[in-house]
């Protein structure tokens, strides 16, 4: 073999083992630089066909199988409703659904359920997203029953959609008042260019490994809440804080002893108010939040985190290079950590949420 020939073949097998490395290893840390964000993601995530042999086989089987179902508002998709579309999805479903939907408001209130592995919602524009509204109250139907969009079973994807609960602001000091615009209590969900629009309890992030990136977040008290183990990658938080009290996280651990929590990485916080939010207070006596290289403006209290009026001992709160006027360290609570790298760095990385075996790029609906 000439030399040519043979340097063509050691670069092919470096390559080789190269992807083999990245495919593998989902212990990259995000970068601090946010502009390298993408880039880190398209590496570190790459394409199905590139990933079978190391993705969960269920999964595999379920991609080998994808039947796409098409709703449209103007009736010339295969159904008009959301539900519809989902009651195609058989019990017990083994292969991956694309519900691809089209745009326009859609007044429903919407169940995936235990036994309906495997689906994806998507909206068919990225810029002109769908809205799936409701407007369902914890009086009506207790709290975690009354968000818009429940999803119960593994393996479920969103993309490019509108999450909203439409009804009034209520008021945090009384009962019944939360309204969810999303509930998802299951394992193995991604979620991408999604906003979730609420007042009180917007987002139930419960149960499972869960991924969002550049997803919108909105809301007043305790708006992201669960005991999911998430991870929110360049989320843009937006907290209505003109009056009352004004809460992000309310994350629950169960006995401590569990590894949940939420972390929060090249995230922005705004809004409404000015030095009235709390970064977060616990749900029961033990929490868990993460915010890293997250850019805080004026509407965040100058202590961060509230304990609820409950011991501090069980508490994670941390923080790695915030920015902007609401991350002044000087000012924090004594519980809050100001954690070094090496503690924040299992919190940066994808394998935070197992995603080596689960976790796929975006779904990229065809017009």
């Amino acid at each position: 073999m000439g030399g040519m020939a043979v340097q063509v073949a050691l670069l092919t097998i470096l390559a080789a083992v190269a992807t083999t490395a990245v495919l593998a290893n989902d212990n990259v840390p995000v970068p601090e630089n946010k502009a390298q964000v993408n880039a880190w993601f398209n590496q570190n995530i790459r394409p199905y066909g590139e990933r079978k042999a190391t993705l969960d086989p269920a999964l595999v089987k379920a991609e080998e199988g994808v039947r796409i179902v098409r709703v449209r508002k103007d009736g010339t998709g295969d159904f008009k409703k959301i539900t519809d579309a989902i009651k195609t999805v058989p019990a017990f479903n083994t292969k991956r659904v694309i519900i691809d939907i089209g745009p326009g408001v859609y007044h429903e209130k919407v169940l995936i359920d235990y036994n309906q592995p495997f689906v994806t919602l998507v909206g068919s524009s990225p810029t002109n997203r769908p809205i799936i509204t409701y407007g369902g109250t914890a009086k009506q139907y207790g709290t975690v029953d009354s968000a818009t969009v429940i999803v119960l079973a593994p393996y479920f994807v969103a993309a490019n959609l509108i999450f909203k609960n439409s009804a009034p602001r209520p008021d945090p000091y009384k009962k019944d008042g939360q309204a969810l615009a999303f509930r998802i209590n299951a394992d193995k969900a991604a979620f991408f260019n999604c906003k979730f629009i609420g007042f009180q309890d917007t987002l139930c992030d419960d149960r499972g490994y869960h991924f969002f990136k550049d997803c919108y977040i909105e809301g007043t008290v305790d708006f992201i809440f669960g005991r999911g183990t998430s991870l929110y990658l360049n989320a843009d938080i937006y907290v209505i804080g003109d009056k009352g009290l004004t809460v992000i996280t309310a994350q629950g651990r169960g006995d401590g002893k569990e590894g949940t929590g939420f972390s929060f990485v090249h995230s922005t916080i705004e809004g409404t108010g000015r030095s009235t939010t709390y970064l977060g207070r616990p749900w029961g006596d033990k929490t868990k939040v993460v915010y890293t290289y997250t850019y805080m403006t004026e509407v965040v209290q100058p202590g961060g985190w509230s304990d609820n009026s409950q011991s501090s001992s069980n508490f994670y709160y941390g923080e790695y290079k915030s920015s902007g006027p609401g991350s002044n360290k000087g000012k924090r609570v004594k519980f809050a950590k100001d954690l070094t790298f090496d503690q924040v760095k299992p919190f940066v990385t994808l394998s935070y949420v197992k995603a080596s075996g689960w976790l796929l790029p975006p779904p990229n609906p065809k017009p």
